[in-house]
């Protein structure tokens, strides 16, 4: 019996929407033990199931990772009493969450995570919506997110989430236009004279055959990853929170499912930019720099695929683990030096870099 093409993507979608909802939960268990093991403490070590707990050797050590920390954690945030001031603009302070995590789970229908080769040898990208302007998609959708945080902001009707909407507009417009012009080298080399004009997040990939990106466009990659951390409202670039300051920022009035709502959409937009970067710098599914899938063997075939989400997989986790490394290594920047690096180090930086590689990528045209 066939079946529809629509019902499968639909069913694609739930599953790979899920994986994204599992993988965000079990980031945060990982952020705590990550932090615990940097402080010199255990971390999450108690929570256990009643069956599972109880197996021989495999329960306790099960627990002692603190592996089902997150059923706890998810029931929480389901079961807590939702309280709502009275004093919020209630319409938009319900539907703030939702416009902060929604724009993270669209993204990632154009992320391909791997890639298929038939016997015929036709590459078949393991993606949702393989679109030719993935990465124009994917930047457009990815910044509605921040409007979720300003909405959050100015509903609540108090100081301290207003002023955290506003950082976080601010910082949105900064490093945006620098994240933007990083990306510019690449797209000239990927749509260079004599090659397929092309926006899709997985040609890039397949383009990183050889050399990666992040090796020959080292200055892209380094501007590339700063902005992400502020795009993703990440330490040290989380002015739109930041304790010390605004008590809880943009989400102080917020609490229970909502309040996780906001929580979940932060680790989903980390868990896409890795994915993003991984694509654009890391050369994708490729194990290493010169040496593809095919090249070792495993091209064609239910295990070439298997592969090749393992190795994005591996990519993408290495650059969570980055991601909570830096928020626990390092201390939170003042609002006037994230303003100053944006705008007058980032940016005139990715413009010097533009220029030069078009320069050199031209140079290369013309001699080859």
């Amino acid at each position: 019996m066939d079946v529809n093409p629509v019902i499968l993507k639909f069913v694609y979608a739930a599953i790979v929407v899920s994986v994204i909802m599992g993988l965000c939960s079990y980031a945060v268990l990982a952020e705590r033990k990550i932090s615990s093991w940097i402080q010199g403490r255990v971390g999450p070590n108690r929570t256990s199931l009643p069956l599972i707990g109880g197996i021989p050797l495999i329960g306790k050590f099960l627990t002692r990772l603190g592996i089902y920390q997150p059923v706890p954690d998810g029931l929480k945030f389901l079961f807590k009493e939702d309280v709502v001031p009275a004093h919020v603009n209630k319409f938009y302070f319900i539907m703030a969450p939702v416009i902060a995590l929604v724009p993270a789970l669209t993204t990632v229908v154009v992320v391909p995570f791997g890639r298929f080769v038939t016997e015929a040898g036709e590459v078949i990208p393991l993606v949702l919506a393989n679109v030719n302007v993935g990465l124009l998609f994917l930047f457009a959708i990815s910044s509605l997110g921040v409007y979720g945080v300003v909405l959050a902001g100015w509903s609540s009707n108090s100081k301290y989430p207003f002023l955290g909407g506003i950082r976080a507009s601010a910082q949105m417009i900064s490093y945006e236009l620098a994240m933007g012009v990083s990306v510019l080298p690449i797209l000239i080399w990927v749509n260079a004279p004599g090659r397929e004009g092309t926006l899709n997040l997985f040609d890039i990939a397949q383009a990183q055959n050889g050399f990666w990106f992040a090796m020959w466009m080292p200055v892209s990659a380094i501007i590339f990853l700063v902005c992400l951390f502020a795009e993703t409202n990440r330490l040290p670039f989380d002015m739109a929170e930041s304790e010390t300051e605004l008590v809880s920022g943009f989400h102080t009035e917020y609490s229970s499912f909502k309040f996780g709502l906001f929580f979940v959409g932060e680790y989903a937009h980390m868990v896409v930019g890795s994915c993003v970067f991984t694509l654009l710098f890391l050369g994708g599914w490729n194990p290493m720099p010169f040496v593809t899938l095919e090249a070792l063997g495993f091209g064609e075939g239910i295990l070439g695929a298997i592969l090749s989400v393992g190795i994005f997989s591996g990519k993408m986790c290495g650059m969570m683990f980055f991601f909570m490394w830096i928020r626990w290594t390092l201390p939170r920047f003042r609002y006037d030096q994230v303003m100053k690096l944006g705008w007058k180090i980032l940016l005139p930086l990715s413009i010097a870099n533009l220029v030069v590689y078009t320069i050199f990528i031209f140079y290369l045209d013309t001699k080859l």
